[in-house]
């Protein structure tokens, strides 16, 4: 059995030729065009099989373009039969106009066909959408296709011709499959664009940032929505293509259950921390008002206008919205799904509960496609042709620095000493347009950081900034450290050693070209002394000192110093530490956001409210400060990986997170 896929360079195809390569045999064909090539081999590099082979051709040419002795030699009656042809290759942008519409998804529909047909394939799966369902009001099941129903968009009109060429015109036999919004993959949020309800978490991280996240907004029912993860769409499509039988039915993939549009916005604020959105009237009081007079539907048709949507655009493309979206924030249909779940019945494959999954989507939105960044002046001016070097480069915090330097133009020099993870970091970059460097180094070697500083003053143009981002961290009470004194040592020549034997490197360049700034990834610790975290309080601690010293001696040459009294983030560092996973804490990309802050306007230290107030607090009230930590140290006790033992749950779990809500970012 073979298979040929359009569209496998496409985030639903790549995600359907991982499926096919881990659970199905056989050759697997990936239409490409020529142009791609290089981009598909590389593509077929990292699925690290060799059963993927590129087929050249284009979507836009009669039969594919593919070549005629190709399809001799694959077509049915000359032996190389092509069991499944799965045509993914499409345009699935709300906002595309109408003649890009028109020659992807109808004119490659036609010529994917033909090109089936030519082959004598066993079956053509179409994807297709559940916009074929246009404005259809009510309940829109799997045998219903032309119902009459509206179709208000360039992009409703060609999924429904080109699923109705499919059905009217195929001489072979066809299954059609029409998802829902897809969004990023439940496992690590991966998503390859800005799209559906992507478009709203622009204004998500803006409200999170000027807002408590406590504070209540008012809200409206804007109907409901239906939004699906990309890997239960690609798992669905195998499992079903692959049952017999089903020939000429369409699937919905889609969530059983409609979503309420406001409840998945408030999904996507609870995993930003952003405060949510309370809608004061109930959506059952309004199930006898006409659609037209609701909030959903009021704003689907006054959107549609053109005038309308001219003066829209003015105001929510500032806030990256175009007045497309919001003409189509709900859905009119409920989508029946039964046909499909009763397909699905006893695999395993089924579709998640947003709640689960929604972090991973915006923690991928916020490292990956969030580009505020790259779009403010104000960065792109300090930073574009610059060199950046990032310790700890690989993961968490040094990683999102990184990818946010690239994207305001600046070159981040990737420190860490996992190669491997730096280069897919570099390869990441480049294929948005950036560029870096690689640096692999064991920043506890001091040796290793002699070497690293000769090659990076001899190899690049300038060094402009050092984020000293490597650390390590140990959660451990003094009695349980008597005897592992090496914890101190080890924390001490990562975190203090050999940071500032990095920076000792580095500054005799930065003083000949007279400038160069360095940004200390400090603690909350430093300011608040938690305890239990003697080992790398006292490591960041000596840090800041140490650059609070030099710093009077070297700002004569230009030389500056940034110490970020960092809070709790959510990183791989803090994950031996189960009890954290119920803490409040920032993301990476917030961190980051706080290390592009220090580059941009070097300030000599960057706080949190409560850090100062407990560096106040230790100044004015020291014993009673220190009562108030003992408490703290009665109530969190020693990890079990501090202790060497299986984690298990707390007993005073309630009052853990009590103290941390209050004390909100402080490592307990």
């Amino acid at each position: 059995m073979s298979y040929f896929v359009t569209g496998a360079t496409g985030f639903i195809g790549r995600h359907l030729v991982r499926e096919l390569i881990d659970h199905r045999e056989g050759e697997i064909h990936v239409l490409t065009r020529a142009s791609s090539l290089p981009r598909m081999e590389a593509l077929i590099a990292r699925w690290g099989s060799g059963r993927v082979t590129p087929v050249v051709g284009d979507l836009a040419a009669d039969g594919l373009g593919v070549d005629p002795d190709w399809i001799e030699e694959h077509r049915a009656g000359g032996g190389g039969r092509i069991e499944h042809f799965f045509h993914l290759a499409a345009i699935y942008d709300m906002t595309a106009d109408d003649e890009t519409n028109e020659a992807l998804n109808v004119g490659g529909t036609r010529n994917a066909l033909a090109l089936a047909e030519a082959l004598e394939v066993g079956c053509f799966h179409q994807v297709s959408s559940v916009a074929a369902a246009g404005e259809h009001r009510g309940r829109f099941d799997e045998t219903m296709f032309d119902e009459g129903q509206h179709l208000p968009s360039p992009y409703h009109r060609t999924k429904f011709e080109s699923e109705r060429i499919v059905r009217t015109e195929a001489t072979v036999p066809w299954r059609v499959y029409r998802p829902a919004i897809v969004v990023g993959a439940s496992g690590n949020g991966e998503m390859d664009k800005i799209d559906g309800p992507y478009y709203f978490f622009g204004v998500i991280k803006a409200l999170r940032d000027r807002l408590p996240s406590w504070l209540p907004l008012a809200g409206v029912d804007l109907g409901d929505t239906n939004v699906v993860p990309v890997d239960y769409v690609a798992a669905a499509m195998d499992h079903i293509a692959h049952l017999p039988d089903r020939d000429g039915e369409a699937f919905h993939l889609v969530n059983p259950e409609p979503q309420p549009v406001h409840e998945m916005i408030n999904a996507f604020c609870a995993a930003a921390g952003a405060p949510r959105f309370m809608t004061p009237i109930d959506r059952r009081r309004m199930r006898l008002v006409p659609r037209p007079l609701t909030p959903a539907g009021a704003l689907n048709l006054v959107a549609k206008q053109p005038v309308v949507q001219s003066v829209l655009d003015l105001a929510t493309s500032r806030v990256g919205i175009p007045a497309e979206v919001l003409a189509h924030t709900s859905f009119p249909s409920t989508f029946d799904s039964r046909r499909t779940e009763q397909a699905l019945s006893g695999s395993g494959i089924g579709v998640p509960d947003l709640d689960s999954y929604a972090r991973n989507l915006w923690t991928y939105w916020e490292e990956n496609l969030d580009d505020s960044t790259g779009r403010d002046p104000r960065v792109r001016e300090k930073l574009t042709g610059k060199y950046v070097v990032v310790t700890g480069a690989s993961s968490g915090i040094g990683k999102v620095t990184a990818l946010k330097v690239a994207q305001a133009g600046g070159t981040p020099v990737l420190v860490a000493r996992g190669k491997d993870k730096l280069e897919d970091l570099r390869a990441a970059i480049e294929e948005r347009g950036g560029q870096a460097v690689v640096q692999p180094c064991d920043l506890s070697d001091l040796e290793a950081i002699d070497a690293l500083c000769e090659t990076l003053t001899a190899e690049l143009p300038s060094v402009d900034f050092v984020v000293n981002n490597a650390g390590r961290s140990i959660r451990r009470s003094l009695r349980l450290s008597q005897d592992r004194f090496h914890d101190f040592e080890r924390t001490m020549q990562l975190n203090y050693f050999g940071a500032i034997r990095l920076v000792m490197g580095l500054v005799p360049a930065m003083r000949q070209q007279r400038r160069g700034h360095i940004v200390n990834i400090s603690s909350i610790g430093v300011q608040t002394n938690p305890p239990r975290f003697s080992a790398y309080v006292a490591s960041k601690a000596a840090l800041d000192s140490w650059s609070n010293v030099v710093s009077s001696e070297l700002v004569g040459d230009g030389i500056t110093f940034t110490n970020i009294h960092m809070p709790l983030v959510r990183t791989p560092m803090i994950a031996p530490t189960k009890l954290y996973d119920k803490f409040p804490t920032i993301s990476p990309a917030q961190a980051a956001d706080l290390v592009i802050e220090a580059m941009v306007e070097r300030p000599h230290e960057i706080n949190t409210l409560l850090g100062n107030a407990g560096a106040v607090a230790h100044t004015l009230t020291p014993k009673l400060a220190f009562r108030v930590l003992n408490m703290a140290y009665q109530v969190f006790p020693d990890s079990a990986a501090a202790k060497g033992q299986v984690a298990e749950g707390g007993t005073r779990e309630s009052e853990q997170i009590m103290l941390a809500k209050v004390f909100k970012g402080v490592h307990w």
